[in-house]
């Protein structure tokens, strides 16, 4: 039996469903926020902070800034193992991304959330 160390103990089909179901989620929230920017008569400040006001739509937000990290984790995971043939290098290249998606996702959740 061969064990790949790398990838945590995944199976290439929860990376597969993983990256499959972040895209649609990251296609649903894409899809509502072109709709309200198409859609929205007088869009100003006061509208657009409405909106992120209510508590479902930063969830919706919430839910897609996990769905981009994880769908960016498992996209660039994937391309470091299949072009950083060096173990080094390509660990070191994986801890900056996961550092990278980790300050990301913090950030992104301050913004939601934060005072």
């Amino acid at each position: 039996m061969v064990t790949n160390i790398t990838n945590f103990g995944r199976s290439g089909l929860s990376d597969w469903l993983l990256q499959r179901v972040s895209a649609v989620i990251l296609a649903l929230h894409s899809l509502f926020i072109v709709g309200f920017l198409l859609f929205s008569s007088g869009l100003d400040y006061a509208a657009w902070s409405g909106l992120f006001a209510q508590t479902w739509m930063r969830i919706f937000s919430l839910l897609a800034f996990i769905s981009l990290s994880a769908h960016a984790w498992v996209g660039l995971w994937t391309v470091t193992t299949d072009y950083l043939k060096p173990t080094g290098i390509r660990i070191g290249t994986q801890l900056i991304i996961i550092l990278a998606i980790f300050v990301f996702l913090v950030w992104g959740i301050t913004v939601l959330w934060g005072a």
